[in-house]
C-alpha cells in the first residue's frame, strides 16, 4: 500500500487527467470483473437450462441488487470520508471510521439477511415471478441472501482501500471472486447439473474467498490503515458516526429509491412474461458494461474531488469533472456502435432464443438512451457525493428513482398505453435526472461553501 505522503500527492497535486485515468482504472477492472462473473451466471445458466434459467437469474439478481443498496450507500459515504480525512492528515479520524465501517456494515449485514430469509418469497410474488420459472428463481434468490456478510464485508474493506488511496488491491480480490465463480459456475451448473442454485452457489463461495483474503491484507497493513483491529476498537465511533450518517443514510436513501423504482418497474416488465423478463435482465446486463466505466470513474473522481477539497484545492476541482466526462464518454460511444450494429451477436451471447432475439431487437433504441445517461451521470455525481452534499444526493435520489422512474413508466407505460416499451423509456429517462441537477450545482459554485462548511464539522477534535 502507497504511503500517506505520496496518496496526497497523488490526487491533490498531480496531473487531474493522468491522476484521474491511473486511479479510475483499476476500479473500472475491478467492476468489469464483477460485471463478467455476473453476466457468466446468466451464459452459464441460460445455455445450459434455457430461457427459463435465464429469466430466473434475471430476477435473482434484481433481489440481489435490493439487498446491496444499504453496503454501496455507507461504503461509498466511508470511502469518501477516509478520503477526506486523509486529504486533511487526520489519521485518527481514519483509523476510527475504519472500525465504526466494520461494526455498522457487518449488523446491518446480518440484519438484512435474517429479515430476508422471512420476506423474500413475498418479494418474489410482489416482482410477478412468472410461476413456470418460480422455483428456480427461489433457489436462485435464497442462496444469495446467505452471501449478504460476503457482500457487505467486500464492499466495506474496498472502502477502506479506496479512500487511502489503493485501488489496485480491490482489483485483485474481485478477479480472484471471478475466477472461482466461472469455473464453480461452469461445474455446478454443467457436470453437476445444478441449475441457477449452482450458479448462486458458484457466486457466494467466490464472495466469501474474496472477502477473507482482503480482510488479511487489511490486517497485514493496519499500520497504513492507522486501525490495530483490537477488539475493543470495532466500536461505533462518537466523533465519526454522525458524519458518515449524515452523509450515508442520502446515499441509502438515494440507492434504495433508485433499487425500488426500478423492481416497481420491472415487476410490471415480468408480468409480460418469460421471454420479457429474459430480454429486460440480457440489456441490463449490457448496460451494465458501460455502468462499469462510470462507476468507477464516478468513485474516482468522488475521492479526488473529496481530498482536493480536504486539502483547499478548489480549482481542481471543476477540472475533474471535465475530464472525467470525457473518459467515461470515449466508450460509451464504441459500445452504443457495437449495439447499434451487432445486437443478434450481443444478446445471442446469452440466448439462442427465436423470441427473444427477435424482441432484444425493439430495445436497441432505449439502449441509446441508457447509455448517454452513464456518460453523463459520474462527473455529476463525483461532484455531488466528493462534495459531501447530503441534501442534495437525498433530491436526486427522489426526482431520479420516485417521482421520474416510476412516473415516466407509468405514464408512458400505461398512460399512453406504450407497454413494456413504456417502461423501458421511463427507466431510461430517468437517468439523465442527476445530469441536469449536478450540472446546476457545479455551475453554482454552491459545492465551495458546502465543503467549507462540512470539513470544520468532520475534522473537528474530540472534547478532552
Amino acid at each position: 500500500m502507497k504511503d500517506q505522503n505520496r496518496i496526497i500527492r497523488d490526487l491533490t497535486t498531480g496531473s487531474v487527467p493522468k491522476t484521474l485515468l491511473s486511479f479510475s482504472l483499476p476500479l473500472f477492472l475491478s467492476g468489469l470483473l464483477q460485471m463478467v462473473y455476473n453476466m457468466v451466471d446468466m451464459i452459464v445458466v441460460g445455455q445450459f437450462v434455457g430461457t427459463a434459467g435465464l429469466s430466473a437469474v434475471s430476477i435473482g439478481g434484481e433481489v440481489l441488487m435490493l439487498i446491496t443498496f444499504v453496503a454501496m450507500g455507507f461504503s461509498n459515504a466511508g470511502q469518501i470520508l477516509i478520503s477526506r480525512h486523509v486529504g486533511a492528515r487526520r489519521y485518527d479520524l481514519v483509523g476510527e471510521m475504519v472500525g465504526t465501517l466494520f461494526t455498522l456494515l457487518e449488523s446491518l449485514a446480518l440484519v438484512i439477511m435474517v429479515i430476508f430469509l422471512f420476506s423474500y418469497q413475498g418479494l418474489l410474488r410482489w416482482l410477478n415471478t412468472p410461476e413456470e420459472i418460480w422455483e428456480y428463481t427461489r433457489q436462485y434468490s435464497l442462496t444469495c441472501v446467505f452471501g449478504i456478510p460476503f457482500i457487505y464485508g467486500y464492499n466495506l474493506v474496498s472502502a477502506i482501500l479506496r479512500g487511502m488511496g489503493d485501488s489496485k488491491h480491490p482489483f485483485v480480490f474481485i478477479a480472484l471472486a471471478s475466477v472461482i465463480n466461472v469455473i464453480l459456475d461452469i461445474l455446478l451448473v454443467g457436470p453437476a447439473g445444478l441449475g441457477p442454485f449452482g450458479a448462486a452457489l458458484a457466486t457466494v463461495i467466490g464472495q466469501a474467498v474474496s472477502f477473507l483474503f482482503a480482510l488479511r491484507l487489511l490486517y497485514k497493513n493496519r499500520e497504513h490503515i492507522h486501525f490495530d483491529f483490537h477488539p475493543s476498537h470495532f466500536r461505533i465511533g462518537k466523533r465519526v458516526i454522525r458524519p458518515l450518517l449524515s452523509l450515508g443514510i442520502p446515499m441509502v436513501i438515494q440507492s434504495a429509491a433508485i433499487t425500488f423504482s426500478m423492481l416497481f418497474v420491472n415487476s410490471y416488465i415480468n408480468s409480460y412474461g418469460t421471454v420479457a423478463v429474459a430480454v429486460t435482465g440480457v440489456a441490463r446486463k449490457l448496460e451494465n458494461m458501460i455502468g462499469v466505466v462510470s462507476q468507477a470513474i464516478s468513485s474516482a473522481g468522488g475521492a479526488m474531488i473529496s481530498q482536493a477539497l480536504g486539502a483547499r484545492k478548489t480549482e481542481r476541482v471543476p477540472k475533474v469533472v471535465f475530464h472525467a466526462l470525457w473518459i467515461v464518454a470515449i466508450p460509451s460511444a464504441i459500445f452504443a456502435l457495437i449495439t447499434w450494429r451487432k445486437p443478434e451477436w450481443l444478446f445471442g451471447l446469452f440466448s439462442s432464443d427465436p423470441a427473444v432475439l427477435s424482441m432484444a431487437l425493439t430495445y436497441i433504441p432505449v439502449a441509446m438512451i441508457q447509455y448517454l445517461g452513464c456518460t453523463l451521470r459520474p462527473p455529476n455525481f463525483a461532484l455531488i457525493n466528493g462534495s459531501g452534499n447530503s441534501r442534495l444526493n437525498l433530491m436526486v435520489a427522489l426526482l431520479d428513482g420516485i417521482f421520474c422512474r416510476i412516473g415516466l413508466s407509468l405514464f408512458l407505460g400505461v398512460g399512453l398505453a406504450w407497454g413494456i416499451r413504456g417502461f423501458w423509456y421511463g427507466n431510461a429517462l430517468s437517468g439523465l435526472v442527476p445530469f441536469l441537477i449536478g450540472t446546476a450545482y457545479l455551475f453554482s459554485g454552491r459545492w465551495k461553501h458546502a465543503a467549507r462548511g462540512w470539513t470544520s464539522r468532520i475534522a473537528e477534535p474530540e472534547d478532552p
